[in-house]
């Protein structure tokens, strides 16, 4: 499939008017969380809700972050998730859960996000 990038806005839950525009996100199916720059989430006030989450990276390194929530929009779809305080070095990641709550799924063939159809209630 390859992998591709979205743009997002990326707003606090408490007050939307605090916001910030990331430009490139790797759109990554294979982590559950979204992650995204520490500075960017402490810029528009998000509050750290956990702290000492232990993650398993890709090369198996168990990693400590903070999480906290936010609402992310990707064109005319938002969702509101919780999110991964990313520091310096980590990947910046449109995760699993967020395209879930998007209600987004990677076309393979158009390298894109399309919309998923109706949501299954039962």
């Amino acid at each position: 499939m390859g992998t591709f990038y979205v743009g997002a806005l990326i707003q606090s839950h408490i007050d939307r008017k605090k916001s910030a525009r990331i430009p490139k996100l790797l759109v990554h199916t294979g982590s559950e969380h979204t992650w995204l720059p520490e500075a960017i989430l402490d810029k528009i006030g998000l509050n750290r809700e956990k702290k000492n989450v232990s993650f398993v990276m890709a090369n198996g390194t168990v990693v400590t972050r903070s999480v906290g929530f936010a609402v992310i929009r990707v064109d005319k779809y938002f969702t509101i998730d919780e999110v991964v305080f990313a520091e310096k070095g980590d990947l910046v990641l449109l995760g699993a859960r967020t395209l879930e709550g998007l209600n987004l799924v990677v076309s393979p063939t158009r390298r894109r996000l399309v919309a998923a159809g109706p949501i299954p209630a039962a």
